[in-house]
């Protein structure tokens, strides 16, 4: 999992030097992720995954993955990778009320005053109207986007292996976002080669590490680990740009993280 956590933020950074420097956008990055998460997945998958893409709940699913990638993409070009990162967070958030929205999970007053708590956190990154960058509020979309596709997941999950489900929303998402890919394509060179297939590889190995650990572990021993991810990205961030946290972004870290051990916790 700590690995896991680290390679997801570590895609995202090479994802940041492809569009912060300009040499490419964040629709051939999403793009490229897509495509090349296909062609690595595909050989593992089998056939048996090909008639999962007739099934339209899973185009729904790859279009909000799609749109969190784009998002998320567009925010990290240029904003800090701890902000977006801190900001992305409210994901789990909308995952939350839209499970017990619409799968009737089960909820409580303390875990949902908990994420009232969690957004709370987000807020003081984002700073809507308070001196914070507007461009977060692509960070939000980038979370909002992957909440949906957390709720799908679990409403879809008996539709086919984990491998498959991987395959279908990687191949779907790169389909979808193919005319962004083949307007912006970006001149040829090793740079953008090598930071293509970083961004593509880390973010690929990551998720796949994901489904390794659990199968291996209980989800709730291992839910509060997902929140290695910001301080992966804080660190890679400092690494790589030299940029740190305000004080206020770190006062919302603290509250993101706080907020979601404690929501892990729980018990019911």
């Amino acid at each position: 999992m700590f690995v896991a956590m680290s390679m997801i933020p570590a895609g995202d950074l090479c994802g940041k030097l492809l569009t912060s420097s300009g040499l490419a956008t964040p629709g051939f990055v999403a793009w490229s992720r897509f495509a090349i998460g296909t062609a690595l997945v595909l050989p593992f998958a089998g056939g048996k995954a090909l008639p999962l893409f007739a099934d339209w709940r899973l185009w729904m699913r790859a279009t909000l993955l799609s749109g969190g990638i784009l998002s998320i993409q567009i925010a990290l070009q240029t904003e800090p990778l701890a902000n977006v990162f801190a900001a992305f967070f409210v994901g789990p958030i909308a995952s939350y009320i839209l499970s017990v929205l619409l799968l009737r999970e089960p909820a409580t007053i303390l875990r949902s005053l908990l994420m009232a708590i969690g957004f709370c956190g987000v807020l003081l990154v984002v700073r809507p109207g308070l001196g914070g960058s507007a461009n977060l509020i692509w960070a939000v979309l980038a979370g909002m986007c992957y909440g949906g596709f957390l709720t799908t997941s679990r409403w879809l999950s008996h539709l086919g292996t984990p491998l498959q489900l991987s395959l279908t929303q990687l191949a779907i998402s790169a389909l979808l976002t193919l005319p962004l890919g083949l307007a912006t394509l970006p001149a040829p060179s090793f740079s953008t080669a090598a930071l293509t297939m970083g961004s593509a590889m880390f973010s690929m190995l990551g998720n796949l590490l994901l489904l390794f650990a659990y199968t291996s572990a209980p989800a709730s021993r291992l839910a509060p680990l997902v929140y290695f991810q910001l301080i992966a990205a804080v660190s890679l961030g400092w690494w790589a740009f030299d940029q740190w946290p305000d004080a206020l972004t770190w006062a919302g870290l603290g509250v993101v993280i706080s907020a979601g051990l404690a929501s892990a916790r729980l018990r019911g």
